[in-house]
C-alpha cells in the first residue's frame, strides 16, 4: 500500500508533519532545549546539540545553555586594536 503524501509523526500525544522540527518536551523536565528532533517520512529522529569539548578547569554556561565555556573566555570585537599580524 502506498500512501498519497508525506507521513507524520507522532511524539507524545502530539502530531508533527514531514520535515517539521521540535524540542522535545519529557515530563516531568519540560522541554529539552539541547535536544531537536524531525519528522522525515512518519519516522522521529532525534540528536543532541553537539558542543565542543571545554579544556578548562571551571567551565561555566553563558550564551548557549547546553555548551560550556570557560570562565573569562570572551569572544570580543576590541575597536580600535588592529588583530595580529594584520600590519
Amino acid at each position: 500500500m502506498q500512501a498519497d503524501g508525506p507521513r507524520a509523526c507522532r511524539f507524545g500525544r502530539r502530531w508533527y508533519l514531514n520535515n517539521e522540527s521540535w524540542h522535545p518536551s519529557v515530563p516531568p523536565f519540560g522541554e529539552m532545549k539541547c535536544i531537536l528532533c524531525w519528522c522525515v517520512s512518519g519516522e522521529t529522529h532525534c540528536q543532541r546539540q553537539e558542543c565542543p569539548p571545554a579544556a578548562c578547569a571551571s567551565p561555566a554556561r553563558r550564551d548557549n545553555p547546553c555548551c560550556t565555556k570557560c570562565r573569562g573566555e570572551c569572544e570580543c570585537l576590541h575597536v580600535g586594536t588592529a588583530p595580529p599580524n594584520s600590519l
